[in-house]
């Protein structure tokens, strides 16, 4: 056996989960064409707090039941869960001993007949299964101590058919019939958003539900609809202390015509929410599920929304990682940058609704690795969905996906001391947190260091990129540079190798960026000691070779300092 082997073998022994196929590399079977240049983004916003977030997806049924408490060992998770794991999300000491979360993004919290939660029948309560409205107003006060800011799942665009609003309004003659959406015959051809019609009969007419039966739109033409709608936003907002929301399904508001999403009339209802919310709290942020292109999607966002989920470019990092190549990834954030205020966008990898990033990746580390370094390295706000910093998987269907958060490898997984609600995955014997933390070169310790990397650099979370040609079509490579107040640059260069092999000798090249002369990493912050880099007067470069040769699946990220 040789030593590599022997190493290898070595390091699965202390840290077992770190074992893992090694592929074969794959050959790029054709040259990249002419390389991507990205535009440059038009200003965003230079004050706003979430520029500085790095956010948390949680499922609150999920991811902690309480120890202690009213809810406490039931087997669902609830607000005191997650208020007994604050240390590990963010313990305020910035050294890299928690995850360094900034924000919370909380799956529906409202009482609700299913599961999910997204089909909700009282918007001023929370779920009895989570805990009291008082028990979540503790979790909010807790994160706040620690610097932590905290948004809601909304959905303004439908309701249960349980909520007392519909049920009011499904009797005949009602004088709030108008809440919703009602035809006497459904239009023909007009599907649903899992197929099947829209329309569901009720008595003598059809009402509109785009997602289910369960879930009857509402009718946001209508300007008591809208005022209600408008009040609920403001009660979370000003009597209980939220930051924000995600606003679930948000470009199907206004059905027009036949048009069921991107309508002008959606569009206006989202510029008046805003005037709205703004007033009632000017530092409230909403970011948006526009599941679309980017084309539409960067259509939300200033006036209407601040944020919304970059759904290509998500796809595109998975696709570029996992057929190790960078055109995918080029393509996609040129159109990102030209699209959107800079850095006004929500990244991520997967999240609820779609199968686990660790899943995507076929269970590679390696590439998840990669993954984890393209999202808190580059543009826009990211998001991480839980579990996702310890390797969980999941498939479809939904209830895979959203499984217990794997905090031990004890029956459990430590999420309760009762059987959960749905089963723990088998791996967590492997993927876990209590095992990640003690191993060094876990994938857990990778996401912390990422997330401190990026809480330490502003050109990471606020700076402009440019993307630089790679040598190799294997290789993509990014430049971030902001400058502060005081005029003072700072940047940093980020080569991946998306391929299963070691690119030697490889070059980079960049015809413009605010570079000028000469520079050095000041501070090698993944990776293998770098060359000089020499900027031409434009802030060009060609051919420049950050390192004799990137290993399989690596990554440099280099602090450059002008000499």
């Amino acid at each position: 056996m040789n030593a590599p082997a022997r190493l290898a073998l070595l390091a699965a022994a202390l840290c077992p989960h770190m074992l893992f196929a090694q592929p074969k590399p794959q050959p790029a079977k054709f040259p990249d064409p002419a390389p991507i240049t990205s535009p440059t983004p038009r200003e965003g916003p230079s004050d706003v707090w979430w520029n500085d977030a790095v956010f948390y997806e949680i499922f609150v049924r999920s991811f902690k039941d309480s120890a202690s408490g009213p809810n406490a060992n039931d087997g669902i998770g609830d607000f005191d869960g997650i208020t007994e794991k604050l240390d590990y999300l963010n313990n305020g000491k910035n050294d890299g001993s928690s995850l360094g979360v900034t924000g919370l993004w909380l799956m529906p919290i409202f009482p609700s007949p299913s599961y999910h939660g997204y089909d909700v029948t009282d918007y001023r309560a929370t779920n009895p299964d989570y805990g009291s409205i008082d028990s979540f107003k503790r979790l909010v006060s807790e994160c706040h101590k620690r610097g932590i800011r905290v948004i809601l799942d909304l959905t303004l665009n439908h309701c249960s058919s349980k909520h007392p609003w519909f049920v009011e309004a499904s009797k005949p003659g009602s004088p709030t019939r108008d809440w919703f959406v009602w035809a006497k015959e459904p239009p023909a051809k007009q599907g649903g958003a899992y197929g099947g019609s829209p329309w569901h009969k009720l008595g003598d007419e059809y009402y509109y539900g785009l997602f289910s039966a369960g879930m009857p739109d509402f009718n946001c033409t209508n300007p008591a609809v809208t005022q209600a709608l408008h009040d609920l936003s403001a009660f979370w907002l000003k009597d209980v202390g939220v930051d924000g929301f995600r606003l679930d399904a948000i470009r199907h508001l206004i059905e027009v015509d036949g048009k069921q999403e991107n309508t002008p009339e959606t569009h206006a209802w989202i510029k008046d929410y805003r005037k709205f919310i703004k007033a009632a709290n000017p530092q409230c942020m909403t970011v948006g599920e526009v599941w679309d292109s980017s084309a539409n999607a960067s259509k939300y966002v200033g006036d209407e929304l601040d944020m919304v989920f970059e759904f290509q470019m998500a796809g595109a990092t998975l696709e570029a990682i996992n057929k190790g190549r960078a055109r995918p990834l080029q393509k996609a954030y040129a159109e990102v940058a030209g699209a959107y205020p800079l850095n006004q966008y929500g990244t991520f990898l997967t999240n609820h609704d779609q199968n686990r990033v660790m899943t995507e990746l076929a269970g590679d580390r390696r590439k998840l690795r990669l993954a984890a370094s393209l999202l808190l390295t580059g543009p826009g706000v990211p998001f991480i969905y839980y579990g996702e910093e310890i390797g969980m998987e999941g498939a479809k269907p939904d209830e895979n996906l959203r499984r217990p958060m794997q905090w031990t490898d004890d029956e459990y997984a430590g999420f309760s001391a009762h059987a959960p609600w749905e089963a723990v995955d088998e791996n967590h014997s492997t993927h876990n947190v209590r095992s990640e933390e003690q191993c060094q070169s876990s994938l857990l310790k990778t996401y912390q260091k990422l997330i401190r990397l990026r809480m330490q650099h502003p050109a990471l979370r606020r700076g402009s990129m440019s993307l630089v040609k790679g040598s190799d079509p294997g290789l993509y490579s990014f430049l971030r540079t902001h400058t502060s107040g005081s005029g003072e640059l700072e940047a940093m260069l980020v080569v991946v190798n998306l391929t299963g092999k070691t690119v030697r000798n490889p070059a980079l090249s960049l015809p413009a960026s605010p570079l000028r002369g000469r520079f050095v990493s000041k501070e090698i912050l993944f990776g293998d000691p770098t060359n000089p880099l020499a900027a031409d007067d434009q802030g060009g470069f060609s051919g420049y070779q950050p390192a004799d040769a990137i290993q399989p699946f690596d990554v440099l990220v280099l602090n450059l300092e002008h000499q």
